[in-house]
């Protein structure tokens, strides 16, 4: 199981600010969606990448 595979680590997810409320949503689905959901369309961002190649993981 890979700890960073979440939305919040995704290349897809965007942030949009509505008033007071943050909502999260992915552009590669289509709808909003929760920082701590899993997709299997999960693309990681660079940051992310170079942390799991330190660390040794596979994406």
């Amino acid at each position: 199981m890979n700890p960073y595979h979440c939305c919040a680590t995704c290349v897809h997810i965007q942030g949009v600010k509505k008033e007071q409320k943050t909502s999260y949503y992915c552009s590669r689905l289509g709808y909003e969606t929760k920082t701590t959901y899993q997709f299997s369309c999960w693309e990681p961002k660079e940051e992310v990448l170079k942390l799991m190649k330190k660390r040794g993981m596979k994406s």
